[in-house]
């Protein structure tokens, strides 16, 4: 009884051996997601200055026509592009991409 309990115990010790995956495999997986991905934060930086630019000249339209109070609006795209920076850097930190 005894020696089938050992020789089961054997069995299961060497399957989980076998099921541990490999480092190897992790690391090359994460290289080949890193290279064929575009990374959070430089799709952060892009669709930033996208909104900069776009705000940009929205504001200077709207001084043209004669609006006075534009600095709501220069707040409202500044603070926009600014949060795509920090959404950016958030999603590295969180995940890892």
């Amino acid at each position: 009884m005894m020696r089938k309990i050992l020789t089961f115990c054997f069995c299961l010790f060497e399957l989980s051996a076998w099921a541990q995956p490999g480092l190897d495999e992790m690391q090359q997986a994460r290289q080949d997601l890193d290279a064929s991905f575009f990374s959070a934060i430089d799709c952060s930086l892009v669709l930033a200055a996208i909104l900069g630019t776009f705000g940009a000249v929205r504001i200077y339209h709207n001084w043209q026509m004669g609006k006075d109070r534009v600095d709501i609006e220069v707040a409202a795209w500044l603070f926009a592009a600014f949060f795509m920076v920090l959404s950016g850097a958030f999603l590295r930190a969180m995940f890892g991409l």
